[in-house]
């Protein structure tokens, strides 16, 4: 439909002598284009969820699953925070615990917020080996 509503439009403003191989190449380069279009928009959609996946919380780690469980679950992730590393607790507990945002656990903690965001997200990761290898010690 595209293609038949631009022929329209260029057909007033171009002499057309050939109009087989002027429609081919018409026709040719809408296609082309795009193609082009939807690689551009496809390439930065994975670009967005690619940067959004790190600043996303993890179901398994946030929420808890029943009542009767919080308390020992709360537990075993505070003594599992405890194992972490001094920059990695801190931006934790500052970022989920005190519910601070990315900007202002750089403010208090002095670390870039690209050493924020790495000590988060390398913390999340490591909380959920230590938590993975807590559990498989109790099972």
């Amino acid at each position: 439909m595209d293609i038949f509503e631009k022929l329209v439009e260029d057909l007033k403003t171009h002499q057309v002598t050939n109009f087989k191989s002027w429609l081919y190449t018409v026709s040719k380069n809408h296609c082309l284009m795009q193609l082009r279009k939807d690689k551009y928009q496809n390439k930065h959609q994975q670009l967005y969820a690619e940067e959004s996946k790190g600043n996303m919380e993890s179901m398994d780690v946030v929420h808890l699953n029943e009542e009767g469980s919080r308390d020992t679950e709360t537990q075993m992730l505070e003594q599992a925070i405890a194992q972490l590393g001094v920059e990695q607790r801190k931006c934790i507990e500052l970022f989920y615990l005190k519910k601070l945002r990315y900007v202002d656990v750089a403010k208090e903690t002095r670390y870039s917020l690209k050493e924020v965001k790495s000590y988060i997200q390398n913390g999340k990761r490591n909380l959920k080996l230590i938590l993975l290898r807590n559990n498989g010690k109790r099972a």
